[in-house]
């Protein structure tokens, strides 16, 4: 991913935030960063980070994007793509789960 795509897709998920979240600028590009922290720290290895569940409890989440961890994928996904959450694959309870992007607290 070139540096110019990278910030592109910052600068996009921080607007998605200050839109549809009522973050200001800020809040926005600091949580922007770590979502797209988080997913390049989760294409190369098991990471420890925490979100807020719809509920408003803390999630302790091991997750990961690196195919070599996940198990083999099969069929096609025909789903509607849904730009405010994150998929990873749960290490813990060997399982896909995802979170939304906005309710990321912290990568461990």
């Amino acid at each position: 991913m070139s540096t110019k795509s990278f910030l592109h897709e910052v600068m996009s998920l921080a607007w998605q935030f200050v839109r549809k979240n009522g973050f200001t600028m800020s809040e926005a590009l600091k949580c922007a960063w770590a979502n797209m922290k988080l997913k390049l720290q989760m294409k190369s290895k098991i990471v420890k980070f925490y979100f807020q569940k719809v509920d408003g409890s803390v999630r302790e989440a091991y997750g990961t994007l690196n195919e070599k961890l996940m198990p083999a994928i099969a069929g096609t996904d025909n789903r509607k793509k849904n730009d405010t959450v994150q998929t990873y694959y749960d290490t813990e309870r060997q399982e896909f789960r995802c979170y939304k992007k906005a309710n990321l607290l912290k990568i461990a």
